[in-house]
């Protein structure tokens, strides 16, 4: 049973990386029905922001919890204004072109950040340095560390942040009525540019975060490290529902669960044929057998079309 909470605790922390990258997700393609394959090296971008902050002031004497206050600001800062950019230049003029052209721009956009990022901070990887207290908390057999607190505390605090955004702001209507009918809502005053804008910089501002919480916990940095992350995360958002918030919060928890528990044991249940390393293949596993028995995802809606 230890080991079964212990497991429980990671797929949590896990899960909650997750799911802040699948909220950019099915965010954008929510209103714009574009999958950013891009997304994934927004938060690789995060993380090196924040590991060459971290880098620069980790002799200047602030302590370790400021140090990674500033690291994480600027790295929201970076991946704000490169998703912006990425959105202006490389999708918008695409808007109107068949749903494969962006699809291909995405994907050529992720490769271009990954080799743009090992150029500039080079391919090997890198250690993040240990900025908060590294003893563990003892809860009564299972431990979880402060990083892990952190990463919960504050996935929970921005999830219910973009809630609040969505369903109760005037940006959060008009990202409702945007992906309802641009058309419609620009007649009514809604600017559909800027809204998609919006939506752009919010994801990548969650993608930042998640860039800074996964480097901090794992402990480590490199130019490949969002494409795993980032296929994780776009699975997450189809298993809770593409397009749904809070599907894409219910796939990232649940494939983190998942996940977890498979590394657990995955080596018992297969005889030692199959080790730990080999977890990843649960949560495809779980996506198949999701999107088998409900194609629009848990949480996601049938649309009639209408004739």
């Amino acid at each position: 049973m230890e080991t079964f909470f212990q497991q429980i605790i990671n797929g949590l922390v896990l899960g909650a990386m997750y799911a802040l990258v699948a909220l950019g997700y099915t965010m954008v393609y929510g209103i714009i029905n574009l999958i950013n394959f891009a997304h994934g090296e927004v938060l690789m971008v995060g993380a090196l922001t924040s590991w060459t902050i971290v880098s620069t002031l980790a002799d200047s004497g602030l302590p370790g919890w400021m140090i990674m206050l500033i690291s994480l600001v600027c790295a929201i800062i970076v991946c704000a204004t490169l998703n912006f950019t990425i959105e202006k230049l490389a999708y918008r003029p695409l808007r109107s072109a068949p749903r494969l052209a962006p699809l291909i721009t995405a994907m050529g956009m992720s490769l271009l950040l990954q080799t743009l990022a090992m150029i500039i901070w080079k391919p090997n990887p890198k250690p993040y340095p240990l900025l908060l207290p590294t003893t563990p908390i003892d809860l009564g057999g299972p431990v979880i560390t402060v990083t892990q607190c952190l990463i919960l505390g504050v996935t929970a605090v921005l999830l219910a942040a973009l809630m609040y955004l969505v369903n109760r702001t005037k940006l959060g209507r008009a990202m409702r009525a945007t992906a309802e009918n641009p058309r419609v809502a620009a007649l009514m005053g809604v600017k559909p540019d800027m809204v998609i804008s919006a939506t752009f910089i919010i994801g990548a501002a969650l993608a930042a975060v998640a860039g800074v919480m996964w480097a901090a916990n794992y402990g480590t940095v490199q130019h490949s490290m969002g494409f795993l992350p980032g296929l994780k995360a776009f699975t997450a958002a189809v298993l809770g529902g593409i397009g749904n918030l809070a599907g894409a919060v219910v796939g990232g928890l649940l494939l983190g669960l998942v996940e977890a528990l498979g590394a657990g044991y995955l080596g018992a249940l297969t005889g030692g044929v199959l080790g730990s390393h080999y977890a990843d293949i649960f949560a495809f596993v779980a996506l198949i057998l999701v999107l088998t028995l409900r194609p629009s995802g848990l949480l996601g809606e049938r649309v009639a079309d209408r004739a």
